[in-house]
C-alpha cells in the first residue's frame, strides 16, 4: 500500500509539472497543438501599421478602410467560418506609423503585447522592414503588406512575410515591353527614388528594354524620399529632350510637382507612373496630366474612377461596404483601398483552409493558394501565393489615362 501510495503521489507531482509547463508555453510562439495569440473560438485579431498622417496618409488610411470594409461586410453576415469548424468574427486593430520606420517597429512592439494574430495589409518598404527580422525571431506572420519589395516574398529569407501587389521589378518591367514592343525609337529619361521602392522600378525596365534597339537611357538621376522638391531633376532632365520620362516616385506631393515643373520648363513627355502614384484625382488631375502625350501605369484593380466600372456589380459592393463599415463615404483616389478590400478576400481564403488555431497552420494555408480572383480584380489577374519569390499578386494590366481614368494599352503611343 505505500509503495502504491508512494508511485500514485510521483505520477501526480510528474502530471503537474508538465501540465504548469504546457501552460507557460501556451499560445507564446504559436506552437503546435495550442492556439496562438489573437485568436480564440469566436474572434481573431489583425493588426494594421500604415501611414494615418503625413504626405502619405491618403494611401495609408485606404489600406486600413479597404480591410475594414471587407470584414465589416463578411462580420455582418455571421463571420468567416474556419477550417477546424469554428466561425469567427474578424477584428482589425490600426496603428499609426507616418511612415517612420521607428514608428513601425514600435507599433509591431505594440502589437505583441496587444495581442495580435498577424500584421497586415500595411503601407512602405522601409516601414515594413523595420519589424521584419523581429516578427521572424516572434514567428509572427506579416503578410499582404503593400511593399513590391521581392525580399518579403523569398521562403527562405522571409518565412513569416508575403507581400501582396506585384514586386517593383514586375511593374517596371511590364512598361519596358510595352515600350520595346512599340516600333519606334524613343529616348528615355529616369527619376528613381533612392531607395529598394526606385530601384526595383529601374531594374524591372532595364532588364525588360535589354537588347532593344529602339529604347535609349539618356539621363538618370535620382531623389530622396524625404525631399520637399524635384524641381532641379526636371530641369536638367528636361533639357535632354527625351520623348519618355520613367518616374519610378512613390511621394504624392512629388509626383504632382513634377507633372506640373515639367510642364512649366517645356517639357511634354510620355510618363510612367509606379501604380501606387496614379491616382486620377488624387495626382493627375491636380497635375494637370491631360497636357502630357500619355500617362501610363499598371493595374491590377478595377478602378471606381472608371467609367468602364462605374456600375460593375464588385464596384458596386466595394463602394457600399466601404461606406458603411470603414466610413469612407467618397469614391476613393487612391488605389490601396481596392488593393486591401481583396487582401481581406485573400486572408478569408487562408482562414478557411485553417485546421488549427495557430500562426503556423495559418501560414501553410495562405501559401497555398492559386487561381484566385478576389473582387475587385482584372481580368488577366489572379492571387497565387503558391510562387516562391512573388508576392500574392505578380500580374499586372499596363493601362493609358484617357482624362477620367485608366483603359487597357494596347500599345505604347
Amino acid at each position: 500500500m505505500k509503495v502504491r501510495r508512494r508511485f500514485t503521489a510521483v505520477v501526480a507531482v510528474v502530471s503537474a509539472v508538465a501540465l504548469v509547463a504546457a501552460g507557460c508555453g501556451r499560445g507564446t510562439r504559436g506552437g503546435e497543438g495550442s492556439a496562438s495569440p489573437g485568436i480564440t473560438d469566436t474572434a481573431i485579431t489583425l493588426g494594421i501599421t500604415t501611414p494615418l498622417s503625413g504626405p502619405t496618409a491618403g494611401p495609408g488610411t485606404c489600406t486600413v478602410a479597404g480591410v475594414k470594409a471587407y470584414f465589416g461586410s463578411v462580420n455582418a453576415a455571421g463571420g468567416v467560418k474556419f477550417g477546424d469548424g469554428k466561425t469567427r468574427k474578424v477584428e482589425i486593430k490600426s496603428y499609426d506609423d507616418a511612415y517612420d520606420p521607428q514608428k513601425s517597429l514600435a507599433n509591431f512592439q505594440q502589437m505583441s503585447s496587444d495581442g495580435v494574430f498577424a500584421v497586415t495589409a500595411g503601407l512602405g518598404t522601409p516601414t515594413n522592414r523595420a519589424f521584419r527580422d523581429a516578427a521572424i525571431d516572434e514567428k509572427f506572420p506579416q503578410v499582404l503588406v503593400m511593399t513590391g519589395d521581392p525580399l518579403f516574398s523569398k521562403r527562405q529569407d522571409s518565412p513569416w512575410q508575403l507581400g501582396f501587389v506585384p514586386i517593383y521589378q514586375n511593374e517596371g518591367a511590364a512598361f519596358g515591353k510595352l515600350l520595346a514592343a512599340s516600333g519606334g525609337q524613343h529616348k528615355v529619361a529616369v527619376l528613381a527614388q533612392n531607395d529598394d521602392y526606385g530601384k526595383g522600378y529601374v531594374e524591372g525596365f532595364k532588364q525588360a528594354i535589354a537588347g532593344a534597339p529602339n529604347v535609349q537611357i539618356v539621363r538618370e538621376l535620382s531623389y530622396e524620399a524625404t525631399d520637399t522638391s524635384v524641381d532641379a531633376q526636371l530641369t536638367e532632365l528636361a533639357s535632354t529632350g527625351a520623348d519618355v520620362f520613367f518616374n519610378a516616385m512613390s511621394i504624392t506631393p512629388l509626383a504632382i510637382a513634377a507633372l506640373q515643373k515639367a510642364q512649366q520648363v517645356g517639357w511634354r513627355p510620355s510618363w510612367f507612373l509606379p501604380s501606387n502614384t496614379s491616382s486620377p484625382s488624387a495626382i493627375l488631375q491636380p497635375g494637370n496630366a491631360s497636357a502630357f502625350p500619355g500617362i501610363y501605369s499598371v493595374a491590377f484593380a478595377k478602378a471606381p474612377q472608371s467609367p468602364e466600372f462605374a456600375k460593375d456589380a464588385d464596384v458596386v459592393k466595394f463602394l457600399a461596404d466601404l461606406k458603411q463599415y470603414a466610413n469612407y463615404p467618397d469614391v476613393p483616389a487612391f488605389p490601396h483601398c481596392m488593393w486591401s478590400y481583396m487582401v481581406g478576400a485573400t486572408l478569408q481564403q487562408a482562414f478557411e483552409k485553417m485546421t488549427k488555431p495557430t500562426r503556423d497552420d495559418f501560414m501553410t494555408a495562405l501559401r497555398g493558394i492559386s487561381g484566385f480572383r478576389a473582387p475587385l480584380m482584372l481580368e488577366g489577374t489572379a492571387v497565387d501565393t503558391t510562387k516562391d519569390g512573388q508576392p500574392a499578386v505578380s500580374s499586372v494590366v499596363v493601362q493609358k489615362y484617357n482624362g477620367k481614368g485608366y483603359a487597357t494599352a494596347q500599345a505604347f503611343g
